[in-house]
């Protein structure tokens, strides 16, 4: 088995979906519409994107999440309830804890 090399992919060109607009003269009208039933999904339009806000115990836990992650310390499904716990402790604990996993990196 030969190890990947990224030189050769040197011929193949890289198309990312989500810079395209819309299905116009850009994209071949094959990549959109195929015989098997795939396609390619239109970007999503923010407008019309659901108007919903999170309550700031699930943002401070996502944020939390995130920055654990960042740290390099990958939350076990176990930590669930501790995380949950620690989200729901005023913001400022919250800025503190994550201040101090910054720090970390």
């Amino acid at each position: 088995m030969t190890p990947w090399n990224s030189a050769t992919l040197g011929s193949r060109a890289f198309v990312d979906p989500y810079a395209v607009q819309a299905p116009d003269a850009a994209v071949p009208a094959q990549a959109w519409s195929r015989d098997d039933g795939d396609f390619l999904l239109a970007p999503s339009n923010p407008a019309h994107r659901l108007s919903h806000t999170l309550d700031p115990q699930d943002q401070r836990r996502l944020v939390l999440q995130a920055t654990l992650t960042a740290a390099g310390i990958l939350p076990m499904p176990e930590d669930r309830a501790v995380i949950e716990q620690i989200s729901s402790l005023p913001a400022d604990v919250n800025e503190v804890l994550q201040r101090w996993l910054h720090h970390t990196l």
